[in-house]
């Protein structure tokens, strides 16, 4: 009675994200050995960037850690407002076309390509996509599979970020209804994430971050101080320089951060969530210095990578914002400040990689500007 192997059975197991993908593709290069690529693009709509997320290929040098934006591909642009698969068996017509997406994968040697636009409710996510190293060979046979298995990869996707997503509302929503008040501005937070993820992106091949990774730091960096929740308006909101024993209470957020953290996931039934560890991190360790001078005394190696990016990223948008007590600083002395205090203070990498990207700093100030008006 239970002779059959159910194939798909590794998917109800604990694998992450990316491993699922690859096993779901080394089962249709069973049936397609023409399958060379599957790979998935997220959209985010504040920013309207298209960035790269999963994928499974055996290219050496494979289409990762890229963002664009979606106005400025025309193509893509075509397949949204189509609403329904786009098949290529020619991808030779893309050669001239000057978006760099488009030449990177026409430079990978792909000649074919399938690209499912994947929604969740009616609203666009991203953008799935099957490639062949042939041509033609995305015949009614194989669409027809491809149809199928592109529903159940966008599903996996879907169920992965919900999660993920799922538990940010939870814990933000948790903070604000707790003590009725704003931790941060949404335009600080927005701000932030979005230097993490530049910074993220820039560090990524020395410290092995793929795009997963990378998404990941970005959605979690706004909860970095999430354990001020436990911090009393008195000193949260003090407009003058804290008193010794007061700023020993503040400290005291990292180690509260780490625990409702903790809480969240046990209470959600999420303790085995693949990405808790790099959560749990930002909230712990973003206070720790490169010297030893941090919160808990941690030296660089002992630092974990994503708390060094969330560093860097918060004290860059505290200098250059308006606060209570002091006025922003202009970019250049604020990167003035990271750059003096590179290799004590902050990871050297880290504040080289911010300070390289400095023309999407500005472009992200200008997006997520201060609504003073409320």
């Amino acid at each position: 009675m239970f002779e059959h192997q159910d194939v798909l059975a590794a998917l109800n197991g604990k694998l992450p994200l990316p491993e699922k993908i690859e096993y779901i593709h080394g089962l249709l290069k069973d049936r397609f050995d023409f399958i060379d690529r599957i790979s998935v693009a997220i959209y985010d709509p504040k920013t309207d960037l298209l960035k790269t997320f999963v994928h499974s290929s055996d290219d050496k040098n494979p289409f990762v850690l890229y963002s664009a934006n979606l106005a400025d591909s025309a193509s893509m642009q075509e397949i949204l407002k189509a609403g329904r698969p786009r098949v290529v068996n020619d991808l030779d017509i893309f050669s001239n076309v000057p978006v760099e997406r488009e030449r990177r994968i026409a430079a990978l040697r792909y000649r074919s390509s399938y690209t499912m636009p994947m929604f969740l409710n009616g609203e666009f996510f991203g953008f799935l996509f099957f490639n062949s190293h042939r041509k033609n060979v995305f015949d009614e046979t194989t669409l027809h599979y491809l149809d199928m298995v592109g529903h159940l990869v966008s599903l996996l996707v879907i169920h992965d970020l919900s999660t993920t997503r799922s538990l940010l509302a939870i814990v933000k929503t948790a903070a604000n209804i707790t003590l009725h008040r704003d931790i941060e501005t949404g335009a600080h937070l927005d701000r932030m994430s979005n230097y993490a993820r530049l910074i993220a992106k820039e560090v990524a091949k020395k410290y092995q971050l793929n795009d997963d990774l990378v998404e990941h730091i970005f959605l979690f960096s706004p909860l970095h101080d999430i354990g001020k929740v436990g911090i009393s308006d008195s000193i949260l909101l003090k407009p003058a320089k804290l008193t010794e024993s007061e700023f020993d209470i503040m400290k005291t957020h990292a180690t509260k951060g780490g625990e409702i953290v903790d809480m969240m996931l046990k209470n959600l039934g999420l303790n085995q969530f693949p990405h808790a560890e790099i959560l749990r991190n930002i909230a712990l360790y973003h206070h720790e210095a490169i010297n030893g001078s941090g919160y808990n005394g941690m030296m660089d190696e002992e630092i974990p990578i994503e708390a060094k990016i969330v560093a860097v990223a918060d004290v860059f948008d505290a200098l250059t914002s308006v606060r209570p007590y002091k006025k922003a600083w202009s970019n250049d002395k604020a990167f003035m400040f990271l750059q003096s205090m590179a290799g004590t203070r902050f990871d050297s990498d880290c504040v080289a990689a911010l300070i390289h990207c400095r023309d999407e700093v500005e472009t992200i100030q200008k997006r997520f500007q201060e609504d003073h008006l409320g």
